[in-house]
């Protein structure tokens, strides 16, 4: 028994002085977390979604998933065998005037929209989580840097998830960045980490961002929880519409199947592009993580034109295939209403405003 309690304090001791790395951030105080009280999102010490939301949905268990984990033998697929296709561009010489997209697989896109630059939730560390090696990208899958980028106008965060804000990327794009758009409370990490205060534009729902000549970022709901460490929901997370004068793309982050897609394809009435998580999802999590075919009821809610789905092929949060998340939701869009898909590979550009372009299922035929 001695034995066993040396063993707990040393791992509680061992534990405490790891989380004090600056990699956690820091919890909102003072005047940041005297306006996250006044939100009406927040309650009872906790941000809060638009509808009940709990960890697992009904007949799932959090003693029962770890059983599941630890004692059910793993899919052998869920790590590709085969090294994923991708393409390298030249971003720090683009046209001004021309209007695309590059996805860096799972989460992470660059976005060039009337002149300014956009960053979505970039993740170039190679790892996907606080331990290091322990969710590693693909192999081949980093193909860009910090480097690669043209200094970035908004650096936009959905929330707080390891996966989504990425410590040692946001360290390296500190020069680079002119303005942080993100939710309540997650302004407390980027202050932490070195970014001065006028830097970071910290929103609550339902609310905008007006970056002049008709372009604006309108701030919206999602169905998701945040927290980098101990203390979960005390930072808010968000998805984005971004409408300019030419097109309006809506930015999904992580969210599960709620009543806010629609109400957000009513307030705008048409969405030229919605980028939607499809990806490292379970039946166990689908209140805050869509399945594919709630990916699409999503997309038809928003009255999307065409739909980009990320959170996929680059890490491994969840026990499907790498594959199933493309191939599963490009069988469901046939089988129904479909949509207009855009499927790059991971660096290839899409051309925004042309929507003949087309898109090989890149995902078909590899192991």
């Amino acid at each position: 028994m001695i034995t066993t309690s040396s063993l707990l304090v040393l791992f509680g001791i061992v534990t405490f002085a790891f989380m004090q790395h600056p990699k956690f951030g820091k919890a909102p105080s003072g005047e940041r977390l005297v306006r996250m009280e006044q939100s009406p999102n927040f309650k009872k010490g906790k941000f809060q979604n638009l509808s009940p939301t709990p960890t697992f949905a009904e007949g799932y268990t959090f003693w029962g998933e770890i059983y599941k984990l630890m004692f059910r033998k793993a899919n052998p697929r869920r790590y590709p065998k085969d090294q994923l296709p991708t393409m390298k561009e030249d971003l720090l010489h683009l046209p001004a005037d021309t209007n695309v997209l590059v996805w860096f697989g799972h989460s992470s896109y660059f976005m060039q929209v009337n002149g300014r630059t956009f960053l979505m939730d970039p993740v170039f560390s190679g790892n996907a989580s606080p331990i290091p090696n322990s969710v590693k990208a693909f192999e081949g899958t980093d193909v860009y840097t910090v480097a690669d980028l043209p200094p970035v106008d908004y650096l936009m965060i959905s929330h707080d998830h390891y996966d989504h804000l990425d410590y040692e990327t946001v360290i390296q794009l500190r020069e680079k960045v002119r303005y942080v758009v993100c939710g309540l409370g997650v302004g407390a990490h980027f202050e932490h980490w070195g970014y001065p205060k006028e830097k970071i534009i910290e929103k609550d729902w339902h609310e905008q961002v007006d970056l002049g000549n008709g372009s604006i970022i309108y701030t919206q709901p999602a169905r998701h929880k945040s927290g980098r460490g101990f203390s979960q929901n005390n930072t808010l997370w968000m998805s984005y519409v971004l409408q300019s004068p030419d097109f309006t793309i809506y930015m999904g982050g992580d969210s599960g199947y709620d009543k806010h897609f629609a109400a957000i394809g009513q307030q705008f009435g048409r969405i030229d592009l919605a980028i939607l998580e499809n990806g490292q999802y379970d039946p166990a999590w689908h209140y805050v993580h869509t399945l594919p075919e709630e990916v699409l009821m999503a997309a038809h809610d928003l009255q999307a034109k065409r739909l980009l789905p990320v959170h996929s092929s680059k890490f491994v949060l969840a026990k499907h295939s790498w594959d199933e998340p493309l191939s599963k939701l490009t069988a469901l869009n046939k089988a129904g209403d479909p949509l207009s898909l855009v499927t790059p590979v991971i660096g290839q550009i899409v051309y925004l405003q042309d929507t003949t372009q087309v898109f090989e299922p890149w995902w078909e035929g590899l192991q």
